[in-house]
């Protein structure tokens, strides 16, 4: 592996990365690498050739042999042309195939992560890990590979010619290898650290671009421009300033690489007016070393610069296995099983949450929810209503008790086969960047557009639907931007609609629709809810006087349970907040 600098875990990174990626790709690199060799071949035989181009135009004088020797020139430079072309166009297809394929690995391993690991983790890390570290192990597999195949096998051969050539001249002009090594090794120190700020500050673009484009209203209303603007100026200041800083780095190999080999070739070219003109060497043997010497510079530079490229990538490489490495936060229980057909009756038992250590939501709760029945959640912000929502769809495991579907305990069961029981809508309305017809189509993927259209006017949404210019054929958008918060209530009702599943989740799914709409949706419900396990959270107490049973929570405990008859007849919390609603509406 590249030097003494490159840690262990670096090395075993690399190694890694080979290993993942270049028997998957190893057609393209074969072709690539034996490219790269005939590439070293030719630029060894340039310099060999001199030889005799000189000796038979100075020494022989013999016009036949030099024709010879220009047909042979020709022949090398032809063949290294094609070479080159062809070691370019399999490197980046292997090259563009390792990104996707990388990309494809990131992005598949974050779908299988829990809900915990997306509140942990900031959305613009998550962009920069799968954008940017693809491209930086394409970088590093690209300099391993043309530096230890072209670049070494090049240095090599032209290494053997000078030594064929002038022995003792080669010897000296080694002399100055190992300062350049050590001048490139005191760069080395600096990289790692600078590359690791650059990426954070990339980060940072990420994240105001992503806060601009989701929350320019806010900005707006209070004007926010001049804050956001400065802190965008900050951010990108900092990324210039860390890539000048690596220019100047990777830069600063050349003025060593530069002095040095001037150095060098001084000397040898003083050496061989000696060597020629006082001791009578031939003339060709002499050009042929300095024309290898010559030539053996670049692939030098480029050897001696490798270090710094390799170091530069593997700060991406590492960020990229640090996210494919990262443990699944939620997984399926080994030989998980299907969950069996049921009427969709949930159960807690003994179920204690907690999303931090030692800060308990819930505390020892049982619950029922009736199948066919529709049942409310109530209480105060913090209460532990959206928990219960997120235990029912297994976004968590609880940390005690179990939560069943039916008897089974949904903790063993395939997420597919729970996740096809279930329909979601919740309060904060998601849409996909793409037409309405998809976005209510992703309920059931085998809908006819008869389906969708009726889950449309199920839930209100189809007569403002045909109003648009394109119909259901309508861009909704960035996250449905060019809809109203009402129609983006609608169509996810209408989604949740057409998946026909056993249970029902409503969180607060009529909080953004007017009175009329609403009373509309209302009625599509109690069709939609007929049979159908229903578990409703609302604030609005007027969106649940149909439920056939309403659990009030206070502190992640069940505070009181009942139909609402029963409820307002305790004179409890529900009671309260019911008249509290009731009479500020009034």
């Amino acid at each position: 592996m590249p030097g003494k600098s490159l840690s262990s875990m670096d090395k075993n990174l690399i190694y890694r990365l080979l290993k993942d990626n270049f028997s998957k790709h190893a057609r393209l690199y074969v072709v690539a690498i034996i490219a790269m060799l005939i590439v070293a071949a030719t630029t060894a035989m340039s310099a060999w050739i001199m030889r005799d181009i000189v000796n038979e135009m100075v020494v022989s004088r013999d016009i036949q042999q030099v024709m010879q020797i220009a047909i042979a020139v020709a022949v090398i430079f032809t063949v290294k042309g094609f070479a080159t072309f062809f070691q370019g166009m399999f490197l980046s297809r292997a090259g563009n195939s390792i990104i996707a394929e990388q990309q494809r690995k990131i992005y598949n391993r974050l779908l299988q992560q829990g809900v915990s690991f997306y509140n942990n983790m900031p959305s613009s890390d998550i962009l920069v890990r799968v954008t940017h570290n693809a491209q930086a192990a394409r970088a590093v597999i690209d300099t391993v590979v043309t530096s230890f195949v072209r670049d070494m096998f090049t240095l090599l051969g032209l290494v053997a010619v000078m030594f064929y050539q002038q022995p003792l001249l080669s010897l000296i002009s080694f002399i100055f290898g190992p300062l350049a090594i050590f001048g490139v090794r005191i760069l080395m120190k600096k990289v790692r650290k600078i590359m690791e700020q650059e990426l954070s500050s990339l980060t940072k673009i990420v994240e105001i671009v992503q806060e601009t484009t989701v929350g320019i209203r806010i900005i707006k209303t209070f004007s926010l421009e001049h804050i956001m603007r400065k802190e965008m100026d900050s951010a990108v200041k900092a990324v210039e300033k860390r890539a000048n800083s690596i220019a100047v780095l990777e830069s600063a190999t050349s003025p060593i690489m530069e002095t040095l080999a001037g150095l060098a070739i001084a000397g040898a070219i003083a050496l061989s007016a000696i060597w020629v003109l006082e001791k009578g060497n031939t003339p060709g043997e002499m050009m042929s070393f300095i024309t290898a010497l010559l030539l053996a510079y670049e692939p030098a530079k480029r050897l001696a610069r490798m270090r710094v490229s390799i170091e530069a990538g593997m700060i991406g490489v590492r960020m990229m296995y640090e996210l494919i490495d990262k443990p699944i936060t939620l997984t399926e229980a080994e030989n998980a099983i299907e969950l069996p057909k049921g009427k969709g009756e949930i159960c807690f038992n003994n179920v204690r949450f907690s999303y931090l250590e030692n800060q308990p939501i819930l505390h020892d709760i049982n619950l029922q929810f009736p199948a066919g029945k529709m049942t409310a959640l109530v209480g105060a912000s913090g209460s532990g209503k959206s928990t219960i929502i997120n235990l029912i769809m297994h976004m968590y495991d609880p940390d005690h008790g179990s939560v069943e579907i039916d008897g089974t305990d949904i903790k063993y069961v395939t997420l597919s086969s729970l996740r096809e029981k279930l329909a979601y809508v919740g309060q904060d309305t998601f849409l996909f960047s793409n037409t309405i017809m998809y976005n209510i189509g992703l309920g059931h993927p085998d809908a006819t557009e008869e389906d969708i259209q009726a889950a449309a006017k199920a839930a209100n949404a189809h007569d403002f639907i045909m109003k648009m210019q394109d119909g259901y054929h309508t861009q909704v958008g960035d996250n449905g931007n060019k809809l109203s918060g009402g129609q983006k209530q609608r169509i996810a009702i209408a989604r949740a609609m057409l998946r026909h599943s056993e249970v029902l989740i409503l969180d607060e799914a009529t909080s953004a629709l007017d009175s009329e709409s609403e009373a509309s949706i209302k009625e599509a419900l109690q069709r939609l809810t007929e049979g159908k396990t229903t578990i409703v959270i609302a604030h609005r107490l007027t969106t649940i006087t149909s439920a056939d049973k309403i659990i009030v929570m206070e502190d992640g405990k069940v505070a009181e349970e009942g139909t609402q008859r029963e409820l307002l007849a305790s004179e409890g919390i529900y009671s309260r907040l019911y008249n509290y609603q009731f009479n500020t509406a009034e």
